[in-house]
């Protein structure tokens, strides 16, 4: 999932009855879900999954890229100091700056008013008891079942972070650019394993990406890329800087808004559109070549193994010493 965000095989059909066990081992640097529960706000605010999926079903529908973003900034909120609600702060100046501002974020990060819609019907509901880490983990979840993708249960507990740390963020989310070989230790750094990195890279398979992301690949600074694929691309994205920067590509152009394996199949004919994620497959016998035909030719594997890496994503956890709370504005500490 480099810094980014229908087939045949279209995997809402296995929505309903994927319902992943949170009773995943956790194991490795910085993951500990020890501390969430299913049940923590059963008594709290036992509404609170209804509410989120209910405003994230309007963000959706009103705006279908939307998921794909909230979907996103979960990945990019957990991967900076384990999943705080960290991403979601505004700088204030001229004493604070944040994560939104970070390279990997900077006028890319979207979806935070949908965040602050939910956000604000919990708090309607339950006041002052639902952290916005744990509202950002569960919209990201109905982010992937309305976009089509596979239902997983939630473990909630998370508070939120008084801080972020925009340093943090450039050193710690993978680029556009990046090598198999970064990919794989970046996230193994978080007790992520490969097998996981190529299922968490597939959330590709919704969402757009900006030609500054991916104009020297398409523009012959890749060797690996489909040559008609990149020719269409290139329309919109030529190779003089400046021109075009922000204009938009789709991950998946198959089918980029809905959450499928098509992005796998893209793989398989070189029209991955980041470097980042053309090096999950070369056809070379690279290591993630075997897992990437599987996905490609098996909706349900890849839409388990993605279940199961969000879970074990999802509960990735502050650093010690992280001052917390519960934010009533995810936009601010209180």
């Amino acid at each position: 999932m480099a810094a980014f965000v229908i087939s045949s095989a279209r995997i809402s059909t296995l929505a309903v009855a994927l319902l992943v066990a949170t009773t995943i081992s956790c194991r490795g640097a910085g993951v500990a879900a020890a501390t969430l529960s299913n049940k923590y706000y059963d008594k709290t605010c036992p509404g609170l999954q209804p509410i989120v999926r209910s405003a994230m079903a309007q963000a959706v529908a009103a705006d279908p890229r939307t998921g794909a973003s909230v979907l996103r900034l979960f990945f990019h909120d957990c991967f900076v100091n384990g999943c705080d609600g960290s991403v979601l702060l505004d700088d204030a100046p001229p004493g604070f700056t944040g994560e939104k501002g970070a390279g990997p974020n900077l006028g890319s990060a979207r979806g935070f008013e949908a965040v602050d819609a939910a956000k604000a019907q919990a708090e309607a509901a339950c006041n002052a008891t639902v952290s916005c880490a744990d509202v950002l983990a569960l919209a990201a979840r109905d982010a992937v079942g309305l976009l089509g993708g596979p239902a997983w249960a939630v473990k909630l507990g998370r508070k939120d972070s008084r801080t972020a740390s925009q340093a943090a963020a450039n050193a710690n989310l993978p680029g556009p650019g990046s090598g198999l070989s970064s990919l794989l230790a970046s996230f193994a750094a978080k007790g992520l394993s490969a097998r996981d990195m190529t299922a968490l890279s597939g959330a590709h398979t919704v969402g757009r990406a900006r030609c500054l992301t991916f104009r020297a690949r398409v523009n012959g600074g890749d060797a690996g890329v489909n040559a008609t694929f990149a020719a269409r691309i290139r329309q919109g994205c030529p190779a003089t800087n400046g021109v075009g920067d922000s204009s938009l590509a789709p991950l998946d152009g198959e089918t980029p808004d809905a959450f499928d394996n098509g992005y796998f199949r893209g793989l398989l004919q070189q029209r991955g559109l980041l470097h980042s994620d053309q090096e999950l497959f070369s056809g070379g016998g690279g290591s993630q070549d075997s897992l990437v035909r599987k996905y490609a030719g098996n909706a349900g594997m890849f839409a388990s193994d993605f279940a199961r890496a969000m879970v074990k994503m999802g509960g990735l956890e502050p650093a010690a010493g992280t001052p917390l709370e519960v934010r009533i504005n995810c936009r601010k500490p209180n």
